[in-house]
């Protein structure tokens, strides 16, 4: 059996140690070197020709945005998760990862005895077996349906987006697209770990015309923002127009859930709800698409050509509920045209 060759590079011995370990603990892959920054990385990605790179974000000589940068602009064939620090500059900096072009990221352990090191291992292995399957896991074909199931002339209240790997940078192309007084408000939920939405929400923020934040519990749901489930956190909406967050047990595995934000406000704002679900792996936002076609929402999900990963999309697609399949570059333009933004 061929083993995924990964290159471990990070600045800290011990963390080098403790991701080579888990690396080389499952029988799949090989952790092939380990480099100690971005220059030394690319000695070892010569020598090794690796699938995977895990790159750590913060580092001295060439820092992980750096190195991510280069790898692109060489062109490189090889996939990189960022591992990052739940910091103020750490979580900053793989926002700006994930746009360039970074595969995922993962939260780093915070040391050799530390409890989450299981969690963060279970991650790590599942998201180089992602990267390294991406292409195969792009390509599934689908017998298309004609895009349009019926004249879509809802007057549209409010956007639902869910995405999850991939998500990042997809939601950045969009959101950045959105004019200031777009009419109603947006949810989105990016499965993201606590302490990177913030960071995440900021970004979109500063580079986008439409006010960006990250939801709080008890929010007035106003027109013209666009609200990010926080980490660790499902996100609804009720009756009250206000945002309710809770720490009810992770659906798919996931805390904030799309299928959570996707029924719920499937309830409150019924025909006049337009979903979305963007790249990801599994099936969350699959049922709540179900809920919203039901009650007589529009339904989109991303076209397979542009998905990172096509599982999210593609059960969606599945459930035989979606009325449009829409490449990323073209997400925004049908939100404003549904919605009738001005």
């Amino acid at each position: 059996m061929r083993k995924v060759k990964v290159l471990v590079v990070d600045d800290s011995a011990l963390m080098r140690k403790i991701i080579s370990d888990m690396i080389n603990s499952e029988e799949d892959m090989q952790a092939v070197d380990i480099a100690r920054n971005g220059q030394d990385m690319f000695d070892k990605i010569s020598k090794h020709n690796p699938d995977v790179v895990t790159l750590d974000v913060e580092m001295p000589v060439m820092d992980g945005i750096s190195a991510l940068r280069e790898i692109k602009k060489r062109n490189l064939n090889t996939q990189v998760i960022m591992l990052s620090s739940v910091s103020v500059k750490g979580t900053a900096l793989t926002m700006e990862c994930l746009e360039a072009g970074a595969f995922d990221f993962v939260s780093k352990p915070s040391g050799a005895i530390s409890l989450d090191i299981n969690k963060v291992k279970d991650e790590l292995i599942e998201k180089i077996r992602l990267a390294y399957n991406k292409d195969n896991l792009a390509s599934v074909e689908i017998e298309r349906v004609k895009p349009v199931r019926k004249s879509l002339t809802n007057k549209i209240e409010a956007v639902v987006i869910g995405a999850s790997t991939g998500g990042p940078k997809a939601l950045y192309s969009v959101i950045t697209a959105l004019p200031e007084k777009l009419g109603v408000p947006v949810f989105i939920v990016q499965h993201m770990p606590v302490g990177f939405t913030k960071a995440f929400a900021d970004r979109l923020n500063s580079n986008s015309k439409i006010k960006v934040v990250e939801a709080s519990e008890g929010d007035f749901v106003e027109k013209d923002v666009v609200y990010i489930a926080p980490g660790g956190y499902h996100m609804e909406v009720q009756s009250d127009k206000k945002i309710h967050l809770n720490t009810e047990p992770a659906i798919w595995g996931v805390r904030p859930a799309v299928d959570k934000l996707f029924i719920s406000a499937s309830k409150v704002y019924g025909s006049h709800l337009l979903s979305i679900v963007l790249t990801g792996m599994g099936k969350d936002g699959a049922q709540g698409t179900v809920e919203i076609k039901k009650n007589g929402g529009i339904t989109i999900s991303e076209d397979k050509s542009t998905c990172t990963i096509y599982g999210m999309p593609k059960a969606a697609y599945e459930t035989g509920m979606i009325d449009l399949i829409v490449p990323i570059h073209e997400v925004s333009a049908q939100i404003i045209r549904l919605v009738g933004g001005r």
